[in-house]
């Protein structure tokens, strides 16, 4: 059964679900504006990343689907005229999405700490699908992440690398 404690910390992360894709779809103009500090000195270096569109709409893809989902999920939740065993079922599948989530955020720092790129995961049941913002289509480095990735799972994992 579902507690206050669980409501407030769906109601939370769907919060930050729905400014982080505000943020992802922000203009770069404005986003532009927000980042520049008025006290940069002259010796300062100042890198600037552009995201590569596709990764982006792969992003805004991803988490409105997520959002689509955890919004059904806890219309379920809260609807009055849904059995003990749906609500149950729905917040079991919150938890998966969140559990989903996790794993994701971890491949993604590991892959940024490691190579130093940007990537998108998607990951669905035993299916792991990383898309990494890359000119070049290395064979040597698309297995060694798919070793790093595997490494974290204790059971086989279908692992796919793509590049764009």
């Amino acid at each position: 059964m579902i507690n206050k404690q669980n409501l407030w910390f769906l109601t939370l992360f769907s919060l930050i679900m729905v400014l982080s894709i505000y943020y992802l779809t922000m203009s770069d103009d404005t986003l532009s504006t927000l980042n520049v500090s008025k006290n940069i000195d002259d010796k300062a270096e100042v890198v600037i990343s552009e995201e590569n569109d596709t990764l982006v709409a792969l992003k805004v893809a991803d988490e409105e689907e997520l959002l689509a989902q955890m919004e059904e999920l806890q219309n379920i939740l809260l609807s009055d005229v849904a059995t003990l065993q749906e609500k149950n079922d729905a917040y079991e599948q919150l938890q998966s999405l969140n559990q989903n989530e996790s794993e994701k955020e971890a491949i993604v720092k590991l892959i940024q700490d490691e190579y130093a790129l940007d990537c998108v995961v998607q990951i669905n049941g035993n299916n792991i699908t990383i898309t990494i913002a890359s000119t070049t289509h290395d064979a040597t480095l698309a297995n060694n992440i798919i070793r790093m990735v595997q490494s974290m799972y204790e059971t086989d994992k279908y692992i796919t690398v793509k590049f764009s």
